[in-house]
């Protein structure tokens, strides 16, 4: 196993009800199929030795000897399968019948997981033949092997960092407070349902949401089998959903009325990582300590290569629908936090830097947006241009073209004269296009804005990105400081989205000019154009913003190592950049990333609009000189 990443799948067999010899040639031969394709962990569908639909035949002792002779077959036979694998069987213990999930690996019987829920409504009628899991475990000969039959019952893989599964049946899910909460409080990351849930109008949208956000609420991967075809008779009708949810999110789901398997990657690490950041998910569970009966191991598990591949832009969503439900959400959220403090400071005016980049104007997008809020008139808005030694025309257009057309306060402050002096006043040659020639130019913009802020009794708005940020590419008190910031936790690559969806909304001059902004390359534009021009294109000194946003979020958002990070790019952008460059890029993230969080320490305020944000007050607290060669090692060790 790589990078925490696990292997998992779904079964639906064919079943026909009480033909165990057959179901069981079913059951094997998934089992081998799933082994092939590098699982570790497989679920089939509820009482899938027998079927479920056997109704009064449960009682039959014939049926369930089959059973038990059946599945002690199937474990001899599927011995050399380093598969952990969850098969329905119904178990007579004592007095009593229970609806089992016998879990086994290499041969060996692990325990019987009991069903806790057993439904008598509607059309089910379990209670006729099942009891509840036992309350306390029975310790009993099972299949030729000793072993446990209760609820709850919790198997840690020894070789396998964050591997412990838990198993519920069906019902168990759909209950209130399904047993898995407590089974995730003692260590549980991932579940195997076994389920046998008919299919009616409506059904398959709440079963499927309700693996997504069990999932979700319990930090967990959940791997869910339904029985399909062969269990439908006489009422019922059965689909083979199978569904496979992590933290929330959907990895796998069968297509209604299907057989087969269903598999998906669960990345281990991502759970334990939430789990250790979470610190009341717990608290909601009884301090109950569970029955661990067997632990086992994964013995061919090095040889696993994860195949999953994770979204080259992860801060932004893949449906389009989705995605501009995130940019009117996003665009609000901005526009909501700064109204609260104009509104706070009785605050009538506003003044930003608008350079014909998308920081800038979006930041002035979100800043009329305010306006509106408050019923505030737009010519409080003082939108300034200060063209200098980089400016090009096109920016310079764009930005008056966007101010006029937004009914804002638009100036036009040439700062050539006051930079020039302040490099004689400095003693600083014009022709050393150095750093402290390009920060002179970012501090001058900013002493401008701030005094004018002061005259109107306004606030500077600024204008940089969580990107910008993330690398320190920013001038130290210069567009790095501001009064609020309210593009402070919107990355590089939504910021291109949220001006897209602007666009989209509006027409005419204004739709022109922010469709150029958006065609326009990113540049601080510092250094002189070169026939007119942009000279200075940042993704060609910094890295690709793409790149480096993806670095940021699973750096952030789960605390990835850089390995892992680079192996997941790899897959993410493969046929975009070859490995030698995501490390090097990799390499100049890390590096910029620690180096530059003295900037970071001192942000101004700006609205959180995302789980990833880099606010040293909430979200990221780190000693601006932390050290940073054991990522650099290990990213030269790739």
């Amino acid at each position: 196993m790589k990078d925490g990443f696990f292997r998992v799948a779904a079964a639906t067999p064919q079943v026909q009800p009480a033909a165990v010899a057959e179901n069981l040639l079913e059951i094997k031969a998934q089992m081998q199929e799933a082994w092939e394709q590098g699982c570790g962990a497989l679920v089939f569908p509820e009482l899938s030795v027998t079927g479920y639909t056997c109704g009064d035949l449960f009682f039959d002792r014939a049926l369930l000897l089959a059973a038990e002779e059946g599945l002690a077959r199937l474990m001899e036979e599927t011995r050399g399968l380093d598969l952990l694998c969850a098969v329905g069987v119904p178990v007579a213990a004592g007095g009593s019948l229970y609806n089992c999930g016998a879990v086994f690996h290499r041969g060996r019987l692990l325990g019987l997981c009991a069903k806790s829920y057993v439904p008598n409504y509607g059309e089910f009628y379990e209670g006729r033949h099942f009891s509840p899991g036992p309350g306390e475990p029975v310790f009993l000969s099972y299949c030729g092997q000793e072993t446990v039959l209760s609820g709850g019952l919790l198997f840690p893989c020894e070789n396998v960092p964050g591997l412990t599964l838990g198993v519920e049946i069906c019902e168990d899910l759909w209950v209130p407070a399904p047993p898995s909460g407590e089974m995730a409080a003692q260590g549980a990351t991932v579940f195997l349902n076994l389920s046998c849930s008919d299919e009616t109008v409506g059904k398959a949208g709440y079963r499927r949401e309700l693996v997504k956000s069990h999932s979700g609420r319990l930090l967990c991967a959940y791997v869910y089998a339904d029985s399909g075809f062969g269990e439908s008779t006489t009422d019922m009708v059965f689909a083979g959903h199978r569904l496979i949810g992590e933290n929330g999110t959907l990895l796998g789901e069968s297509q209604l009325f299907s057989q087969g398997l269903t598999l998906a990657e669960i990345d281990l690490e991502r759970l334990v990582q939430e789990r250790r950041k979470r610190n009341t998910w717990r608290e909601a569970f009884p301090k109950k300590e569970l029955l661990r009966p067997f632990a086992f191991e994964e013995a061919t598990l090095a040889a696993f290569t994860p195949k999953r591949t994770e979204p080259r832009t992860p801060f932004v969503p893949r449906e389009e629908k989705g995605l501009w439900e995130r940019c009117q959400s996003i665009l609000t959220m901005q526009a909501e936090g700064l109204a609260v403090r104009l509104h706070h400071i009785g605050g009538k005016s506003a003044v930003l830097g608008l350079s014909g980049g998308l920081d800038s104007t979006l930041a002035l997008l979100v800043t009329a947006r305010a306006f509106h809020r408050l019923g505030l008139p737009r010519k409080g808005i003082t939108a300034v241009s200060m063209p200098c030694f980089g400016t090009t025309k096109r920016t310079k257009s764009n930005a008056q073209k966007i101010a006029e057309a937004l009914g804002v306060d638009f100036r036009e402050i040439s700062i050539e004269k006051a930079v020039r002096q302040h490099f004689e006043d400095i003693g600083h040659r014009e022709d050393a296009l150095d750093v402290t020639f390009e920060n002179a130019q970012a501090r001058e913009r900013t002493q401008v804005l701030m005094d004018l802020a002061n005259q109107q009794n306004g606030l500077v708005i600024g204008t940089g990105d969580l990107s910008e940020l993330a690398l320190g590419w920013a001038t130290y008190n210069g567009d790095h400081m501001s009064m609020y910031g309210v593009n402070a936790s919107v990355p590089k690559t939504l910021v291109r989205h949220l001006v897209q969806y602007e666009a989209s909304q509006q027409e005419g001059e204004l739709r022109e000019a922010l469709l150029d902004v958006l065609a326009t390359p990113v540049s601080p534009e510092l250094l002189p154009p070169k026939d007119g021009e942009i000279a200075q294109k940042t993704e060609e000194l910094v890295g690709p913003y793409e790149l480096h946003d993806f670095f940021l979020y699973y750096l952030l958002r789960f605390a990835f190592a850089p390995g892992k990070i680079y192996r997941m790019a790899l897959r993410a952008f493969a046929g975009e950049y070859a490995p030698e460059v995501i490390k090097s890029w990799l390499k100049t993230f890390y590096r910029r990333f620690f180096t530059q969080q003295f900037k970071r320490s001192c942000l101004p305020d700006g609205p959180k609009v995302g789980s990833v944000t880099l606010s040293p007050r909430g979200d990221f607290r780190m000693p601006s000189d932390a050290g940073f060669r054991l990522w650099l090692e290990e990213i030269e060790k790739l």
